[in-house]
């Protein structure tokens, strides 16, 4: 039987997901009481506001988030973030090893042609420390976004804060992932659960003209 696996952070009021970015704000615009001036004895609900950065929590980055005019998260084909087949790349050895960057040998002989390429870093679970946004996690190098494109993924996720060095204003992993039509996922969880393969993987985001990221729920379906 088919297995499921959540890949997603919870969202909460107070969150920080990035220092340099406002944390969420959940507040009752009907509370339980208040509604239940206006219905039956017994009957209420509740009705809640959110406000949040669009890069909160486990969030996609549709191409439109680093190139103006490209596909935003709310015209993207369905198709291209839902059911896709998994792979996933263990590396951890990085963070053992004092690595950060990621490079093309990490994944080379990997079938990963219209695939969601998760890579499992073990970084996720720095989620709590400061360590994990200060800028010491693993991130893709120019030549793994290319050869990731020149492999023919259609998704890349990733279980750490950000996809490329965020000291790199050039920013080289989403230019030439966003670039070529490739979906980037970040702050993913739980990819230790994944196997290598044979596994399905969504992370829809809700369609909101004008934006380029929004937070997903994540998750993976293992055949």
């Amino acid at each position: 039987m088919a297995r499921l696996v959540d890949c997603s952070r919870i969202i909460t009021d107070g969150m920080v997901t990035d220092p340099r970015l406002p944390t969420p704000r959940v507040s009752d615009v009907w509370s339980r009481e208040r509604s239940a001036e206006h219905y039956a004895p017994g009957v209420s609900f509740q009705i809640a506001s959110i406000e949040f950065p669009q890069n909160t929590g486990t969030y996609l980055d549709a191409p439109f988030h680093r190139i103006a005019g490209a596909a935003g998260v709310w015209d993207t084909p369905i198709e291209e973030v839902t059911h896709l087949p998994g792979v996933r790349i263990d590396v951890r050895g990085l963070v053992r090893d004092g690595r950060r960057a990621i490079e093309p040998r990490d994944f080379a002989g990997s079938e990963i042609r219209r695939a969601a390429v998760l890579f499992w870093t073990g970084f996720d679970e720095k989620w709590g420390d400061a360590a994990y946004r200060d800028n010491s996690h693993p991130y893709f190098s120019h030549a793994a976004a290319e050869a990731l494109v020149d492999a023919g993924a259609q998704l890349v996720g990733i279980d750490a804060i950000n996809a490329d060095d965020m000291a790199d204003g050039e920013r080289p992993a989403h230019t030439v992932l966003l670039g070529a039509g490739v979906h980037i996922v970040e702050n993913l969880v739980n990819l230790g659960e994944l196997p290598e393969r044979g596994f399905r993987f969504t992370a829809a985001p809700v369609k909101v003209e004008g934006l380029g990221s929004f937070p997903v729920r994540a998750f993976a379906v293992v055949e």
